[in-house]
């Protein structure tokens, strides 16, 4: 043998992943908040009443300023004001609140497949607001008997979670999706004999529409407690991003980087729950927003969770604005489940995003 080293050319070349290009948080985060107030005015425009653009924003000016309408438009003023306006706002906070979540529990079970109803806790949440809807529980409470209840029950979920899955060894991912899995198929078991037990077809609708999301029910009154949860839960959430990213990396990483991972994992777990608890509890089981909206926006801007924090929430917004829009006019004036809109549009385009090249869990 010849003791000549190998020349560059004799060497194969060996091809390079390419690194993909990261889009600029702040322009993205600008362009979505652009977005978003234009969705929120498309979302009132548009339904089936028509209304004119011209009269809808002479409306919303009205209803903000206090300014006064003609009798002749008292109707019209109801359905902007009183109706479409708190059921988009709501939307927006209900989507930002589940996409902000998503992420928090794709890092807490380090599983890209993990959503905020991988708990259980949506499931034990339709439990409780089936008993209003079916059985007439918490009659009592009026209007706000469907979303005490579900939410009493999320929470009730939410501790029997806790309680199984928590072992010697503090609250593992594994033991906690597997918990959380096993017990949601209880919940749901629970709520199909409800529903097959219901002496009233109208009433067993209701509740099939709950369980697959719907805004219809929106008003005033359950936006505030919605927003300042969801806000609450995102603050918290981007101060312990650096944990997060931490956490991602492992238990014995993230504790080497002076993060105590069962401690965390116990507050996150606290935290996703009492989010996931109020946006169920005043908007039905709105599915896949807190899976396919953390990875479209990993893909964006990285792994970094001060970045996707960042994003997720507006995305989200976005996305379950115009998904409550195309419920109500696809099939007008009847009205979709905006959980099977988000369905129709997020697995396609899940798929799609799973099948580009150089993609996996935490954006690389």
């Amino acid at each position: 043998m010849s003791g000549r080293r190998p020349l560059a050319k004799d060497v194969p070349a060996v091809p390079r992943s390419p690194v993909p290009r990261r889009i600029p948080v702040v322009p993205l985060v600008l362009g979505l908040a652009l977005l978003l107030a234009v969705s929120l005015g498309c979302g009132v425009a548009l339904g089936a009443a028509g209304i004119g653009w011209a009269r809808v924003f002479r409306f919303l000016w009205a209803g903000l300023t206090g300014g006064t309408v003609h009798a002749d438009d008292a109707a019209a003023y109801t359905i902007v004001w009183e109706i479409r306006l708190p059921r988009v706002v709501l939307g927006a906070v209900v989507g930002a609140g589940l996409a902000a979540v998503g992420v928090a529990v794709q890092a807490m079970v380090r599983n890209a497949l993990a959503d905020p109803f991988v708990l259980g806790i949506s499931s034990g949440a339709a439990v409780g607001a089936n008993a209003v809807i079916l059985l007439g529980a918490f009659a009592g409470l009026g209007v706000w008997a469907l979303s005490v209840s579900a939410f009493a029950s999320a929470l009730a979920a939410m501790t029997l979670v806790y309680a199984v899955a928590r072992s010697p060894h503090g609250l593992t991912p594994l033991r906690l999706i597997l918990t959380g899995t096993a017990l949601a198929y209880g919940f749901e078991a629970v709520t199909t004999v409800m529903v097959f037990g219901a002496a009233r077809g109208e009433a067993a609708r209701s509740a099939m529409m709950w369980l697959l999301g719907s805004l219809g029910g929106a008003t005033w009154a359950q936006v505030p407690l919605a927003a300042v949860t969801v806000a609450a839960g995102w603050t918290w959430l981007r101060w312990r991003a650096e944990a997060l990213n931490a956490l991602a990396m492992g238990d014995e990483t993230s504790a080497a980087l002076g993060v105590q991972p069962g401690r965390l994992r116990r507050e996150l777990f606290l935290v996703t729950a009492a989010v996931t608890g109020t946006v169920v509890a005043v908007s039905g089981a709105v599915g896949f927003v807190g899976l396919m909206v953390p990875h479209v926006v990993r893909m964006l801007v990285g792994a970094d969770h001060r970045r996707v924090l960042a994003v997720a929430p507006l995305a989200g917004a976005v996305l379950l604005v115009w998904a409550d829009v195309l419920s109500r006019l696809l099939l007008a004036p009847a009205e979709l489940p905006v959980g099977v809109i988000t369905a129709v549009v997020g697995v396609p385009a899940f798929l799609l995003l799973m099948r580009r090249g150089g993609y996996a869990f935490g954006g690389r």
